[in-house]
C-alpha cells in the first residue's frame, strides 16, 4: 500500500512527495526519493502531512510523534480501541497539526457504510461478509467491524440469533456489535470487498462493494491530504471529507 501511496502522491500536480519511510527497505528508492528508516525523515524533509498504512502498534507510536512534531497525519491502520482514540484526541486537541483515522479510503467504501447505517433502523437482521486477500492477517476487517458499530448505533431494534447448535464452531460468523454477524473470506484473486446483507419480513437489501485494484483508495488518501487543514484535531472516518 506504501508504494501505492507514494505513486499517487508524486503523480498529483498539488502534492509533492517529500519523504518515505520503512526500517525494512531503508536506503532504496521510491517515486524519486530516498526512503528513511526513522520518524526523523519526515521532520527533517519538512512534511506537512504523513501518510501511515501499517499495523495498529508501529502507528500508536507514529501518530503521537506525528502530533507533537505539527505534521498533520492521514491514518489508514485499524485496530484502535477507545483509549488509543482518546489519547489521539488529546494529542492533536490544542495543535496545529491534525490527523485523520478512516477504515476505508474507498469512496464506495465510505458510501457502502453510509446506506448500511441508512437502512438499519427499518430491517430487524443484518449480517456482513467481508472478503480480502489470503494475505490479509487479521479478521474482521477494520471497514465491516466500522460498519457494524455504525449500523448498531442507528438502530436497536435487532432479532436474537435463531442458531442453537453449529455443526462446525464458528460457521455463524463472529458477533459483533448489537448480535450482527461479521463473516470473514480470505481468498487469492480478491483485494477487498463487503457485503451488508439486511432482512425484513418477506425482503432483503444487499449492499456490496469491490476494490479490484488498491488504486481505488488513492482519491480519497489524496483528498484527505489535501483538506486535513480544514478538519481540526481528531476525524474517525472520511464522511465528513466528502461534504
Amino acid at each position: 500500500m506504501g508504494a501505492t501511496v507514494c505513486l499517487a502522491v508524486s503523480l498529483d500536480p498539488e502534492l509533492e512527495l517529500a519523504a518515505a519511510v520503512d526500517p525494512q527497505t531503508a536506503g532504496s528508492e521510491i517515486e524519486g526519493v530516498t526512503i528513511g528508516g526513522d520518524h526523523r525523515t519526515f521532520a527533517d524533509a519538512g512534511c506537512h502531512v504523513v501518510v501511515d498504512f501499517t499495523v495498529a502498534d508501529a502507528a500508536r507510536i507514529t501518530i503521537p510523534w506525528l502530533a507533537l512534531h505539527g505534521i498533520h497525519g492521514v491514518i489508514g491502520t485499524t485496530g484502535f480501541t477507545d483509549d488509543d482514540l482518546t489519547s489521539f484526541r488529546e494529542a492533536f486537541g490544542d495543535g496545529e497539526a491534525h490527523c485523520l483515522i478512516a477504515a476505508n479510503f474507498s469512496i464506495s467504501a465510505v458510501l457502502m457504510m453510509q446506506f448500511a447505517e441508512l437502512a438499519a433502523p427499518w430491517f430487524e437482521t443484518a449480517e456482513i461478509i467481508e472478503l480480502h486477500h489470503d494475505t490479509k492477517v487479521d479478521a474482521p476487517s477494520g471497514t465491516a467491524v466500522t460498519t457494524a458499530q455504525r449500523m448498531a448505533e442507528a438502530s436497536d431494534h435487532w432479532a436474537a440469533n435463531p442458531t442453537r447448535h453449529e455443526a462446525y464452531p464458528g460457521s455463524r460468523g463472529g458477533e459483533g456489535p448489537a448480535g450482527i454477524r461479521l463473516h470473514a473470506v480470505r481468498m487469492r484473486g480478491m483485494v477487498a470487498h463487503q457485503e451488508v446483507i439486511l432482512g425484513a419480513l418477506g425482503q432483503t437489501l444487499t449492499i456490496r462493494q469491490d476494490s479490484y485494484d488498491r488504486q481505488s483508495f488513492m482519491p480519497g488518501v489524496v483528498l484527505a491530504c489535501k483538506h486535513m487543514a480544514d478538519h481540526p484535531g481528531l476525524t474517525v472516518g472520511l464522511d465528513s471529507f466528502l461534504t
